[in-house]
């Protein structure tokens, strides 16, 4: 997937009828395709590296004991 290049300028308004047969599209492709898809969008929305994603910072997030 990565020689393909998001357009930010090309929009397209749809009908409903367009609307029902992509989404038809997508629900026929299994749920890892349609993530890797997601994932695709993602990473070309926020400039990552899709074969090199960033690591998350783990110095945000600490783990605690419950009491009790």
């Amino acid at each position: 997937m990565d020689h393909f290049r998001l357009d930010r300028t090309a929009f397209q308004i749809k009908s409903h009828k367009d609307a029902a047969k992509q989404r038809a599209y997508w629900m026929k492709k299994t749920p890892m395709e349609r993530l890797a898809a997601a994932w695709y969008l993602t990473c070309t929305a926020y400039n990552l590296d899709i074969k090199n994603p960033p690591r998350m910072d783990r110095s945000v997030f600490a783990i605690k004991k419950r009491p009790g």
